[in-house]
């Protein structure tokens, strides 16, 4: 191959990258600008479910995740009745951020028409997970493992509600 040939080739094959890794970069460029709840933003929506639940007179874990599930912040507040919570409560939050949705509807989807659910996997599918939305956009999930259902779903509102 000539030297001159041997540019060409270099030159087309660059041509043909920068074609293939436009997209990626389109892409790159629009997760930059994806809204994820911070440090700051997970330990208000924690403080805001920790104030509910005391107020309550319940105790319990509360996580929060980011989008894609990633723990970012977790609370286990004093008396917490349940041991278990510690894994249960990131899990829910887990859940609602990958589903997109409350993790009490995998656990509807079991206990109704859809019992295969039960077997998506690593999902924790009990009530108390819900995704944190902020001006329509899912920036992370809150998951609570306290004493019941009602009192899960409850508490997860009332931090999910911190969120403007």
């Amino acid at each position: 191959m000539t030297p001159t040939g041997f540019s060409s080739s270099i030159t087309n094959l660059m041509a043909g990258l920068i074609i293939l890794l436009s997209p990626l970069q389109s892409r790159a460029e629009a997760s930059a600008t994806k809204r994820v709840i911070t440090l700051a933003g997970a330990e208000a929506v924690i403080a805001a479910a920790k104030e509910f639940a005391s107020h309550s007179g319940w105790s319990g874990v509360i996580a929060v995740t980011d989008p894609s599930g990633v723990l970012v912040s977790m609370e286990r507040m004093d008396d917490a009745s349940v041991p278990a919570g510690v894994t249960i409560a990131p899990g829910k939050a887990r859940t609602a951020a990958l589903f997109r949705k409350p993790s009490g509807d995998l656990e509807n989807a079991v206990n109704g028409q859809r019992p295969a659910a039960a077997t998506a996997g690593d999902f924790v599918m009990m009530q108390g997970g819900l995704p944190i939305m902020q001006n329509g956009e899912i920036i992370g999930a809150i998951g609570v493992s306290a004493d019941t259902p009602d009192h899960d779903l409850a508490i997860a509102r009332a931090g999910a509600a911190a969120v403007h």
